[in-house]
């Protein structure tokens, strides 16, 4: 499995703005944000470095698939 690659944050107002490759993967609010922010701040001095990419990874989880909604609806599924 290759090194994360491809994210980057933005820090709007309290919250924190996750990207892949320019598309929203997730919001980090409250807490979590400060949480999010402290942890970056101690791994590389860049965002982007590779620990702060894995990191970013980490926290986005299982954002890409985007057929959830889809499958939901899938007859096998009902019930």
């Amino acid at each position: 499995m290759g090194s994360p690659s491809g994210f980057e944050f933005t820090v709007r107002g309290d919250d924190v703005v996750i990207r892949h490759h320019g598309t929203t993967a997730t919001v980090l609010r409250g807490a979590r944000a400060r949480d999010f922010l402290a942890q970056v701040a101690g791994t590389d001095a860049q965002p982007a470095g590779p620990d702060a990419q894995l990191l970013m990874a980490r926290i986005t989880g299982d954002y890409r698939r985007g057929n959830e909604r889809i499958a939901r609806r899938h007859p096998r599924n009902a019930g």
